[in-house]
């Protein structure tokens, strides 16, 4: 592919990413207020303990096969079919598990609820792995475009239903029917979009080619996932179910707009990477360049979330959600830096080093477990700011990576992102200092976010931030296209 083309590629894809992210997270957002009105802290604690299960189910029954789909150079039919049958085999095996392992898991937590309740839950990462195929695919051939129509309409269906649900009085069963209808949903729509079906001619051997590089990259991804939701884990065994709620609340809350920027950069960050392998120098090139679409977008959406955060909780979801406040400001700072975690490690897997991913991932979590292990008994707020602060640290590590895989200098980086960070810092501090003897709570909220918008919007027209116009050249030329 060449450089131009690979440019046009990119920025299209950054473009329909933002568009896919942008919408769910209005969409997340305004369903989500509907709910957290209903629903009470317990609804949400219940389900908040069951997702450390879901997610490493999810990440065993991908196997790490997605990115080894996309690492490939030459892909044919066979390849496809040897991940579908193998994920859907893995998930099958795992619900299977999970079932029969129901009664403990609610035994554990001292919660009865969870046994049924479970078992419905865990019908979602079932369905989800007959998609995990085509969405490989559809990644592969960077068509992001389809894949936001997936993410959209999966995201309505899912929430319309659990919304439906809370109003008739359905209490948690809202919660996990979204979760499902979520997976079912989004796994029809990307057969839809997918070329590829399967066969029953079952060949193995381009699962042993990827095996080395994908299980590595599967086990990394389940430390992750243990790794984010340990919190969860001990939460859920040393504290009320209410005090779950209000943590999953407010994590849940700061993640839907982390999520906005991260969702962009794992869909498009691996396979523009690997694609700018054959050249060093422009690959570096590329990784600067997405990290300072990251520092423009990710630092003023995330720190400026966490200014606001005091006024949007109780003007959305009301006071009764007042203990979630500080978690979800904590988890907004770590959520301002969670996408250049994410492309760093992306571009450890365009260089196949899955076992550099899989070493750091497993030290990581044995840190951050050790230390809660130390101090849960303080509370819950010293345990996530604990818990932030080493993936925090950890950032260091990855860049070490980086910095061996393709020269990146630590200068180099610090000049992409500093400038953007000190511009928000800037803005937040004024807009706080001009804005904090407000009374009215709503004009607070109004004046607080559109000062602060309006402050970073014009030190970028004025300061001439490349990124800045790129982005607006390229979001009217598209709209003129539409024309």
């Amino acid at each position: 592919m060449t450089q131009s083309t690979l440019r046009e590629k990119t920025a299209n894809g950054l473009y329909w990413g933002s568009i896919s992210s942008s919408l769910q997270q209005i969409l997340s957002i305004g369903f989500s207020i509907l709910i957290a009105r209903i629903l009470t802290q317990e609804d949400y604690g219940l389900i908040g303990v069951l997702s450390i299960f879901t997610a490493i189910a999810s990440t065993i029954q991908e196997g790490g096969f997605t990115a080894g789909l996309i690492n490939r150079k030459k892909i044919v039919h066979e390849d496809y079919n040897a991940v579908f049958w193998f994920t859907f085999g893995m998930a099958a095996s795992i619900y299977l598990l999970f079932f029969f392992s129901a009664p403990w898991i609610a035994a554990f937590y001292k919660a009865p609820e969870l046994k049924n309740l479970s078992r419905i839950l865990f019908l979602g990462f079932l369905s989800g792995s007959l998609g995990i195929a085509p969405n490989a695919l559809l990644q592969k051939e960077l068509k992001v475009k389809e894949r936001t129509i997936v993410d959209i309409c999966s995201v309505i269906v899912s929430l319309s239903i659990g919304l439906a649900l809370a109003l008739l009085g359905y209490g948690y069963w809202g919660l996990v029917s979204q979760t499902v209808a979520y997976s079912v949903c989004g796994t029809i729509l990307r057969w839809h979009y997918s070329s590829w079906r399967p066969n029953f001619q079952f060949n193995f051997q381009p699962l042993k080619e990827m095996f080395p590089f994908s299980i590595r990259l599967m086990l990394n991804g389940l430390f992750n996932q243990i790794n984010s939701n340990i919190p969860s884990v001990f939460l859920g065994r040393f504290y009320t179910k209410s005090e779950v709620g209000d943590y999953t609340q407010g994590y849940k809350w700061a993640s839907l707009s982390s999520f906005f920027i991260n969702n962009i950069i794992q869909g498009i960050a691996q396979p523009v990477l690997v694609e700018a392998n054959y050249n060093p120098n422009y690959q570096q090139k590329v990784f600067r360049k997405l990290l300072r679409f990251i520092a423009f977008i990710s630092f003023p959406s995330m720190l400026g979330l966490a200014l606001a955060t005091p006024e949007l909780i109780v003007i959305l979801i009301t006071d009764k959600w007042l203990a979630s406040i500080q978690i979800m400001q904590l988890v907004c700072i770590w959520g301002a830096f969670l996408p250049v975690s994410t492309l760093y490690i992306q571009l450890i897997i365009a260089h196949g080093k899955s076992n550099i991913c899989l070493g750091n991932t497993i030290v990581l979590g044995l840190l951050q477990t050790g230390i809660l292990i130390c101090i849960h008994s303080l509370g819950i707020l010293p345990m996530v700011t604990a818990f932030l602060s080493v993936n925090f640290l950890w950032l260091g590590v990855w860049h070490y990576w980086g910095k061996k895989l393709i020269s990146l200098r630590t200068r180099d980086v610090l000049k992409d992102i500093l400038p953007y960070l000190a511009i928000t810092l800037a803005c937040l501090f004024t807009a706080w200092i001009v804005t904090k003897n407000i009374g009215n709570i709503y004009w607070l909220f109004v004046s607080k976010t559109a000062l602060f918008a309006a402050l970073y919007i014009f030190i970028m027209k004025v300061s001439r931030s490349v990124i800045f116009q790129e982005s607006m050249d390229y979001l009217m030329n598209s709209i003129r296209k539409k024309r």
